[in-house]
């Protein structure tokens, strides 16, 4: 699933390409917004709130998520789509580009002052103007049995972070997945940690958290299950943790890096 810094780059690129300019063409490929014609009017621009992408279009909202497949692309007027069309789900033309949303995992039309209602539960965002430490850092804490693991992921703490982030904080501040969030020395460091790897990673086509660009070295859990630690050389070990049968996520740690 693409995490905050992906989403904030697909927003930054969006806004470039869309911002100030009228759109020409509308196409909502959705049975409740299939109606939906906003041609004419003029997009006021695009901005990422945590995972969630936002186009404000005069008194509405476009409101879209990526979920696990999703993606907008940037063509020219007529360019050949990267994608199959049975995947589009959003066309936003202008004159000069075409924009397309493909296999969103969300896609709605809204009032503009209705945004909160599908945002508003949002923690903290960590690229965010709105970005309060503090904030995120009682959120975290609030639950001081849940494991750390699950409290990172859970939006409504802190926006952005998502299975990757979460596997590489643990890692990098010695705890297992499974810590309980009160056991955790330092916390706030942690946050603070995870807000400058996302700010760090936001420009970049490749998330990095090792230091090195390189491939099989960029990160050091992350999808590295039965590989040696690139810190101490002892396998890594995979599992799966979520507060349910339908929320398990992924999780690699090192036994040895991390208690």
């Amino acid at each position: 699933m693409p995490e905050g810094d992906t989403v904030h780059r697909a927003a930054a690129r969006l806004h470039d390409a869309l911002a100030g300019a009228v759109l020409t063409r509308t196409d909502f490929r959705v049975p409740q917004f299939a109606t939906v014609d906003l041609t004419g009017r003029r997009v006021d621009d695009v901005v990422a709130r945590g995972k969630h992408l936002l186009h404000h279009i005069g008194d509405v909202t476009v409101h879209s998520h990526l979920k696990m497949e999703g993606r907008w692309d940037i063509y020219p007027p007529g360019g050949r789509w990267k994608r199959p069309a049975h995947e589009a789900r959003a066309i936003l033309d202008t004159a000069a580009v075409s924009t397309v949303g493909f296999a969103l995992g969300i896609l709605e039309v809204i009032p503009r002052d209705m945004e909160a209602d599908v945002v508003g539960y949002l923690g903290p965002d960590l690229l965010g103007p709105d970005w309060d430490p503090d904030q995120a850092l009682a959120n975290i804490t609030a639950d001081a049995d849940r494991p750390i693991g699950l409290a990172l992921l859970d939006q409504r703490n802190l926006a952005g972070i998502g299975n990757v982030y979460r596997n590489e904080l643990c890692f990098l501040r010695g705890v297992l997945p499974t810590r309980p969030a009160g056991t955790i020395g330092d916390p706030a460091r942690m946050i603070e940690l995870g807000r400058r790897l996302i700010v760090a990673n936001r420009n970049r086509s490749s998330r990095v958290t090792t230091g090195i660009d390189r491939p099989g070295q960029r990160l050091w859990v992350y999808g590295r299950a039965g590989r040696p630690c690139l810190r101490c050389g002892t396998r890594i070990q995979y599992g799966e943790l979520g507060d349910s049968a339908l929320t398990l996520r992924d999780t690699y740690w090192c036994p040895r890096c991390q208690h």
